[in-house]
């Protein structure tokens, strides 16, 4: 006797739509392509969602929580500004060219579903390093410069090892780590504390 699939979860749909997303952008998000991924109906998309456009509500929603909140949530663990905003910088360095979900999401910034998803996520990442900055010490003005500066140089990052693979000289995990040390070192340079006289 075969065994019956288990019922796919409004979850499930939005875990696909968001794999769709990463590998071939927006439009890539459909129904019958994904039911087909997924070896079902659409019988049973129209069981979790009205519309394409709640499915890709949800599945930007995961990627908020993913990209976002779940890493802010773990550094709360740390006490320490420094060492918060050094981890910080090395997850995502590392993460550079591993997640295509952001850089198509970036890519349709512009749509009415995606833009005010992706504003919201920029806007959280920028405020919560301003608070790092405010709290290692630095002035809110100078806070907010290299807060912007933090997340432009990430950005500009990602989108180079995506679009133009090879260009920057960054040729492996321990030059991007290296990379990433430096501008680290950068963003604190000024800090009013002797404990970051040491390794960064």
């Amino acid at each position: 006797m075969t065994s019956k699939r288990p019922r796919l979860t409004a979850h499930d749909w939005a875990e696909a739509a968001l794999e769709a997303l990463g590998a071939a952008g927006l439009a890539a998000v459909a129904i019958e392509p994904l039911a087909v991924h997924l070896g079902t109906t659409k019988g049973s998309f129209y069981a979790h969602y009205a519309n394409r456009e709640a499915l890709v509500s949800a599945a930007l929603t995961l990627w908020e929580q993913r990209s976002t909140e779940a890493p802010i949530y773990a550094l709360e663990a740390e006490s320490d500004p420094v060492a918060r905003l050094r981890t910080l910088l090395k997850q995502a360095g590392r993460r550079t060219g591993q997640d295509p979900s952001e850089i198509n999401i970036l890519a349709s910034a512009g749509h009415e579903l995606v833009a005010p998803v992706v504003r919201r996520v920029m806007q959280r990442r920028v405020q919560y390093l301003i608070s790092l900055f405010e709290q290692i010490g630095f002035t809110r003005t100078t806070s907010v410069h290299r807060a912007t500066l933090a997340h432009t140089a990430y950005i500009g990052l990602i989108e180079m090892t995506a679009r133009l693979p090879g260009a920057l000289p960054l040729e492996n995990a321990r030059a991007t780590d290296e990379y990433v040390k430096s501008v680290l070192a950068l963003l604190l340079y000024g800090a009013d504390r002797g404990d970051l006289q040491g390794e960064i």
